[in-house]
């Protein structure tokens, strides 16, 4: 079982995180913001990851570092269960409706960090939570789990459906990207027979 825990701890946060690859989707995420939760638990339920998340961060001051460290750590879990890449599928894309928005998602799970983002919102806020986290959030996951990320959303107009379109394509497309190649378990899939080095290209 490909399976990994994270702790992180900062002046600002304390984080810790559990992935298993090869889950059901089962979720147990506490980290103080409401709708972070709600969208990490798309994430876990949608990726069939378990994820267990504990976040403790300086919510007096904002929602910045809890969600940025929360990404990382998750980001970083992911990394660690996936080891050396061996036998995955490496690239995976979704395309989610959601009502009157849709969004593209597309990664590869290279060892080689990129996020392109094209998403905008009508608002600065979804409740209490700035918008522009999310962007920080995903930043964030990309860097840590070493993927390169593109996420668009093509058309929208609830800020509520286009958040979580982004996280669930991000859910379906890591979903297929880091199955198990079935002809190619043994194998990296790359031609140079090796993956994560930020300047190659492959």
């Amino acid at each position: 079982m490909r399976q990994a825990r994270v702790e992180r701890k900062t002046k600002e946060t304390e984080i810790t995180a559990t992935v298993n690859l090869d889950g059901t989707g089962s979720y147990d995420i506490k980290t103080g913001i409401g709708f972070l939760d709600h969208m990490l638990e798309q994430l876990s339920r949608h990726s069939l990851i378990d994820l267990k998340v504990r976040a403790k961060g300086d919510l007096h001051i904002d929602f910045h570092h809890t969600t940025e460290d929360t990404g990382i750590v998750i980001g970083q879990a992911v990394a660690k269960a996936l080891g050396d890449l061996r036998g995955i599928c490496r690239y995976g894309a979704a395309e989610i409706p959601m009502d009157e928005t849709c969004t593209r998602v597309a990664i590869d799970v290279s060892g080689r960090p990129f996020l392109v983002w094209k998403v905008d919102f009508s608002k600065p806020k979804l409740g209490d939570m700035d918008t522009e986290l999310f962007l920080e959030w995903f930043r964030a996951f990309a860097q840590a789990a070493g993927v390169t990320l593109h996420v668009e959303t093509l058309y929208g107009v609830n800020n509520h459906h286009i958040v979580e379109s982004c996280y669930k394509g991000l859910a379906r497309a890591l979903r297929q990207a880091i199955a198990i190649d079935p002809r190619k378990a043994d194998a990296v899939p790359s031609t140079k027979g090796m993956l994560g080095h930020a300047n190659d290209v492959d």
